[in-house]
């Protein structure tokens, strides 16, 4: 009995042996930056995801001030989410329809020459991380912004240059993590209704699925730099929660949870240039929420120099900060 089981298991392991010499590409994972994205994107958004995302395209606040043209670069050397292709398909539309600019899309670092930059008037990174590039590259790209030129990003725009300092102050901050997961509505409070790039909410705060990242604070550039436009309403027990933890209290920094300071959207001045950051755009139909795609097309806008804001660090000002509805079912900007 011993020995058939011995040949039984013998002739599994040549069979095994054998399918994967003939098909070597079978148990390979992918490698490339190319072939995990297809791996991760598949065919989407399906025509339905595009139908949805075209039924809530904004409308300009503003009209250019002349052509303008984008740069939406979307790589990713750490983790990929499945979100960009539907970031890339609403700016895509949202370019096509308000005619606010037109838009160009790349993966290759290459783009990023002083000569080639000269083209567009504002880069915007769409849920990129672990960006690394090299020093020209970095060199071309502070001179752009800091000549006159614009800066956006969305969500994972703030998980980037984790081995460039200036970029990381450039963006405002870098991950330290997401309590508040893809999965949670959690609140949102508005700071100062009456700003062009909130506009889109109405004068109100509201509740939102979204994953939310914090800032590891030796590098958050925090509101002695940056105008926060959102941030989360942490009177709400919801939002709480996720940080009142073991594994979370150590960055709190001695504060209550509701004490605790988490900016979502920003702007600031850069140089000559603009940036605006939102941190929503994790959850793949984000980019079919109309009120989030007209935050975030305010924020192109106002890169571009089309739609002008003040950018007055928060720390300077004294402005209205309008809380969340105490409930989700009462949301404004909530998919």
């Amino acid at each position: 009995m011993k020995k058939s089981s011995l040949l039984a298991a013998t002739l599994t392991l040549v069979s095994v042996c054998l399918l994967v010499a003939q098909n070597p590409a079978a148990d390979k994972k992918p490698q490339t930056w190319e072939e995990r994205a297809a791996a991760r994107f598949g065919d989407t958004p399906t025509a339905e995801d595009k139908a949805r995302i075209e039924a809530a395209l904004p409308e300009a606040t503003a009209t250019p001030k002349a052509e303008r043209r984008i740069l939406v670069f979307y790589r990713c050397e750490g983790f990929i989410h499945t979100s960009i292709p539907y970031g890339n398909h609403a700016i895509r539309k949202i370019a096509e329809t308000t005619k606010a600019f037109t838009a160009d899309f790349a993966d290759q670092y290459s783009v990023f020459t002083q000569e080639n930059l000269a083209r567009y008037d504002a880069i915007l990174f769409n849920n990129t991380t672990a960006l690394n590039p090299d020093e020209a590259q970095r060199a071309a790209i502070l001179e752009f912004v800091k000549g006159g030129k614009g800066i956006v990003g969305f969500h994972a725009a703030a998980d980037n240059f984790n081995e460039w300092e200036e970029g990381i102050a450039m963006i405002g901050g870098i991950f330290n993590g997401h309590p508040w997961t893809a999965g949670g509505t959690w609140a949102f409070q508005v700071e100062d209704p009456e700003h062009p790039l909130n506009a889109a909410f109405g004068g109100k705060g509201f509740w939102h699925k979204d994953e939310i990242y914090w800032y590891k604070p030796e590098n958050f550039q925090g509101r002695d730099k940056l105008r926060v436009l959102l941030s989360l309403d942490m009177s709400k027990a919801a939002n709480r929660k996720p940080i009142e933890t073991e594994k979370e209290k150590p960055k709190l920094g001695g504060k209550s949870p509701a004490e605790v300071d988490v900016a979502v959207s920003w702007c600031r001045e850069l140089g000559e240039g603009r940036l605006f950051f939102t941190n929503l755009g994790h959850n793949d139909m984000t980019f079919a929420n109309q009120t989030v795609l007209q935050h975030m097309l305010d924020g192109i806008q106002y890169a571009l120099h089309d739609l002008d804001a003040d950018a007055a660090p928060s720390s300077t000002v004294k402005v209205e900060v309008v809380p969340a509805p105490e409930a989700p079912a009462a949301a404004t900007a909530a998919p």
